[in-house]
Formats: structure tokens, C-alpha cells, sequence
């Protein structure tokens, strides 16, 4: 456990323990990068990022990325201020950037049910992108 854990630990004692360490989350995130790297090898991917809880991934993930690439955000919403889903995806924020055959990247923090997830897939296809991972 790193220094980060025990302060996060500390800061929030109502948190039992660290499930994943801090460690092993960056061990994942440069493996991440890599196989990333290597699949979009010659390509600029797009990373979609689903606002607001997968930004901080996001940043830590783009970092470990060694090909060229854009980032755009969306912001999405099924809850409407609750805490159980309304089971209707709204698209708060859309993309800005075209990605008609271009490869995009959802990078997203929470998949409870997958509603919203098959949501955004199903509406980004329609968009004409080459592949969406």
C-alpha cells in the first residue's frame, strides 16, 4: 500500500480498506497504454470520455499513450438526480469532434446495469466510426 492509500485511508475513515492499491491500478493503466499503443499503431484514435468520474482515468491513461490522439468529452445522464436509473440515457454534453471513420475509445468509470454503455455504443455507431472499443 502506498502513502496515497494510507492517506486516502485517513482522510475517509469510514472506508474499510483499499480493495486495489494505487500500485496496482498504475500497473494496469501502463498496460493499458501499451496494448492501446500497439493496436492504434499508425491511427489517432478518439477517446470518449463520459463526464465527470472517468476524467481523472482518463488523464492518467492518455499519459501512458504513445501514438497520437484527440480526446473529446461527453456528458451522459439516467439517473436524474436519484440514485436508481430512469432507464433513459440523456445525452447532457455531445461530441464535438467528427468521428466518422475514425476509431474511438469509451472511456467510462461506472457500468452498473450497461443500459447507458449499449446506449452510447448504439448511438456512436450511427455516427460511422470505424471501430468502438
Amino acid at each position: 500500500m502506498t502513502f496515497d492509500d494510507q492517506e486516502y485511508l485517513q482522510r475517509y475513515p469510514f472506508i474499510e480498506r483499499v480493495l486495489i492499491s494505487s500500485e496496482e491500478i498504475q500497473l494496469r493503466v501502463r498496460q493499458l497504454g501499451n496494448e492501446i499503443s500497439r493496436d492504434y499503431a499508425g491511427r489517432v484514435p478518439v477517446f470518449v470520455c463520459i463526464l465527470k468520474g472517468a476524467y481523472p482515468f482518463l488523464a492518467d491513461l492518455t499519459r501512458r499513450v504513445a501514438v497520437d490522439h484527440e480526446v473529446d468529452f461527453m456528458a451522459v445522464s439516467s439517473y436524474e438526480g436519484g440514485t436508481q436509473s430512469t432507464g433513459v440515457v440523456k445525452i447532457v454534453k455531445d461530441l464535438r469532434v467528427n468521428i466518422t471513420d475514425r476509431d474511438v475509445i469509451i472511456v467510462e468509470d461506472i457500468v452498473d446495469s450497461g443500459l447507458t454503455l449499449n446506449y452510447l455504443v448504439d448511438m456512436l455507431q450511427t455516427r460511422s466510426p470505424r471501430s468502438i472499443r
